[in-house]
């Protein structure tokens, strides 16, 4: 897995999965409890990898590091 998220884009997902803990943890009740934290997780280890991939079957970089072809 080739990194396709550059530094912004992990930092803003870090954030949201911030926010995304704080609303399940907090407001959130019901179905959407599992739906935030859910949410939350995966944007958490996306930035925490640097790979996300929805960005690699759609064709998107963020990553300003030079991509190699295989």
């Amino acid at each position: 897995m080739k990194p396709n998220e550059g530094t912004t884009d992990r930092i803003i997902r870090l954030v949201l999965a911030a926010v995304l803990f704080l609303l399940a943890f907090t407001v959130a009740g019901g179905v959407w409890v599992y739906v935030a934290a859910g949410l939350g997780a995966v944007m958490l280890l996306t930035a925490a990898i640097g790979f996300c991939p929805l960005y690699a079957l759609l064709g998107i970089h963020t990553c300003p590091l030079p991509q190699r072809k295989a």
